[in-house]
């Protein structure tokens, strides 16, 4: 695999070569073949750029560790192409990449469009499941599933042709590119940064749909100064298939109206790339301090006196646990806990995310699969059953498979004792039957 192939994306080009550009992003376990229905009417007044997620429709399985990533990949394909300006409409994770690039580099968007989009989907949590399900069990239990979170039962029923086409869609997409994806929209959250997007944004939600529904848009559209919103009748979450004509004539009149006037070109002119490298300024190194004063005035007086960068280096330590320890352990474990502490525990487990999480799950000398081995071994040896449950399930987000751990327990029952291994693989069974279970 060339470097290339993993920076940019692959894309497929359609309209007149002097036209405006409109680039269009799929939705998670699609390709641009979902856009097909789009492509007449658009291309008519638009240069038309579609691209296919890594892994997705044949393109190259190399996994995008973020939405940024992807954005950053397709800005990278766009320059490649002499492109600086250009609209965008994109569907799920693909209006997921049109978000970020209005928030990181709005000076390349001329107008943009959300197509079943949210600024968070669904939890953290549910999409890492999702994810411990396909190393497990593959794509086929999710592309089963498919049918009833894309279309609504009237549409599945008429179109057997359609449904069979996105089963397929989805079973021949790169399992570890769709866990990546997956792991990609568990860490997606813009709502706190809605109001910096200020790009003229149509938002585009079926009024069936159940995996983003019109909750989700209305938020968009409450965050985003310059937003309107579209309800589809009769669409579930792929609405450009189920309603074509109706999502083609929502785009067409936005981008008709509503692209931002700009000095920069719009069209496509192969003369050169454009650089959108950032540099970032070195961080200071942190300079040693003398001892924290115990409380009162006296700490006070310290706390003003400690240089920045060590006060910075201890709230990104709780900044990175707290990040980490969600990640690893997932979201309701740790509202659970911190919901529970109070006055006694609170200090506690502070402690357990600056320390434990923020310094040493964060070390660079092991991956999160070796450490999560560490872990099951030393709980399991240690009989503690509940923590052991929780790390199973991190353990399985982290990328170990059932085989793996049930080969990680019986090792840990050669040097540390049948009976520990014995409850330990009764509780990992438990966890495993539960979080490998296929959707629906």
């Amino acid at each position: 695999m060339s470097e290339e192939d993993r920076t940019t994306l692959k894309y497929l080009v359609n309209g007149p070569e002097d036209g405006p550009v409109l680039v269009l992003g799929p939705a998670l376990g699609t390709t641009w073949h979902m856009w097909d229905r789009q492509i007449p009417e658009l291309s008519r007044h638009w240069r038309v750029l579609r691209f296919d997620l890594p892994g997705h429709g044949g393109a190259p399985a190399h996994p995008a560790s973020s939405v940024a990533d992807l954005a950053d990949r397709l800005l990278a394909t766009l320059d490649q192409l002499g492109i600086e300006r250009f609209g965008y409409a994109g569907c799920s994770i693909g209006g997921a990449v049109g978000a970020e690039l209005a928030l990181r580099h709005p000076h390349r968007v001329g107008s943009l469009a959300l197509v079943s989009s949210s600024p968070r989907f669904g939890t953290a949590d549910s999409f890492r499941q999702r994810g411990v399900v396909v190393r497990t069990n593959g794509l086929d239990p999710i592309a089963r599933a498919t049918p009833e979170r894309w279309f609504t039962p009237a549409f599945a029923a008429a179109q057997p042709a359609i449904v069979d086409w996105a089963v397929q869609m989805v079973r021949t997409t790169d399992p570890g590119c769709y866990i990546a994806a997956c792991e990609a929209l568990a860490a997606f959250d813009i709502r706190p940064e809605l109001g910096r997007i200020g790009v003229p944004t149509l938002v585009v939600a079926g009024a069936d749909d159940q995996v983003t529904p019109a909750a989700d848009a209305r938020v968009l559209v409450a965050g985003i100064a310059d937003a309107r919103l579209a309800l589809v009748p009769g669409a579930s979450h792929l609405a450009p298939v189920e309603q074509p004509m109706a999502v083609t004539d929502l785009l067409v009149r936005h981008f008709s109206s509503s692209w931002q006037s700009s000095d920069q070109p719009t069209g496509m002119t192969l003369t050169g790339m454009t650089s959108t490298g950032v540099t970032a300024a070195p961080v200071p190194p942190l300079r040693p301090v003398g001892a924290t004063p115990a409380s009162g005035s006296e700490a006070a007086g310290f706390a003003e006196s400690v240089p920045e960068p060590l006060l910075d280096a201890r709230a990104d330590a709780y900044d990175q646990g707290i990040k980490v320890r969600r990640e690893v352990l997932g979201d309701a474990h740790v509202d659970r806990a911190q919901s529970l502490a109070d006055e006694f525990t609170g200090d506690f487990q502070d402690f357990l995310t600056r320390y434990a999480w923020g310094e040493v799950w964060t070390r660079p000398g092991i991956d999160r699969r070796t450490r999560s081995v560490v872990t099951l071994t030393a709980l399991a040896a240690r009989g503690h059953l509940d923590e052991l449950a929780s790390h199973t399930r991190a353990a399985l987000r982290n990328g170990l498979t059932p085989t793996e751990i049930k080969e990680v327990l019986l090792h840990t029952g050669v040097y540390c004792g049948v009976a520990a291994a014995n409850s330990a693989f009764a509780v990992a069974q438990r966890i495993i039957r539960e979080e490998t279970s296929p959707e629906g």
